[in-house]
């Protein structure tokens, strides 16, 4: 009769790839973040307007745009780190591919969020269309939003990639197995 004989090995549990609770709370980590600042900038810069000037926010274009570029770098980045901590992937690509879904679910949410608002605001969006003024805001905008949205994803794969922490599983009471007599 053959004897079987066994090694003690590791065994490494597998699970699904995509950790979705991770990603919503990167999701959210990031709304918060980028919520409670960006209405701490909208303040600060709606209280330095001149409302009395034919161009009320003349200037603040730069100050609103650097804001806001460093707003996302810094929201996205510790999205990504939580995101990537939660997630707590096999490896670092692991870990990005989940930022990069944060970061793909944040900015719908964020879009829902600047469409909803600014549908408040569109009183009278027909002629402000064709104002040079509007179109220079509407330009600066676009390029600041370009790169919050850019800077912002790398830093949410970064943010992922340094919160990665592999999962190690502890196996308890194993006990060796002795040599067959």
């Amino acid at each position: 009769m053959a004897t079987l004989a066994f090694e003690n090995q590791n065994t490494v549990l597998t699970r699904s790839r995509v950790d979705w609770g991770a990603i919503w709370a990167g999701v959210f980590t990031f709304i918060g973040i980028w919520s409670v600042f960006g209405m701490l900038g909208a303040a600060i810069f709606a209280s330095s307007a001149n409302p009395n000037a034919a161009r009320p926010i003349s200037g603040m274009g730069w100050g609103m745009s650097i804001w806001a570029i460093m707003l996302t770098i810094i929201a996205m980045w510790f999205a990504g780190m939580e995101t990537g901590r939660l997630a707590a992937g096999s490896n670092r690509h692991d870990s990005v591919l989940h930022g990069m879904t944060m970061f793909g679910l944040s900015m719908a949410a964020a879009l829902i969020i600047v469409v909803l608002g600014g549908l408040g605001f569109s009183g009278n969006a027909e002629s402000a269309v064709h104002s040079p003024y509007f179109l220079d805001v509407l330009s600066g905008l676009g390029w600041a939003g370009f790169l919050s949205l850019f800077l912002g994803w790398l830093a949410a794969m970064g943010g992922a990639s340094v919160g990665a922490r592999p999962k190690v599983v502890v196996e308890k009471n194993v006990q060796p197995m002795r040599n067959a007599a």
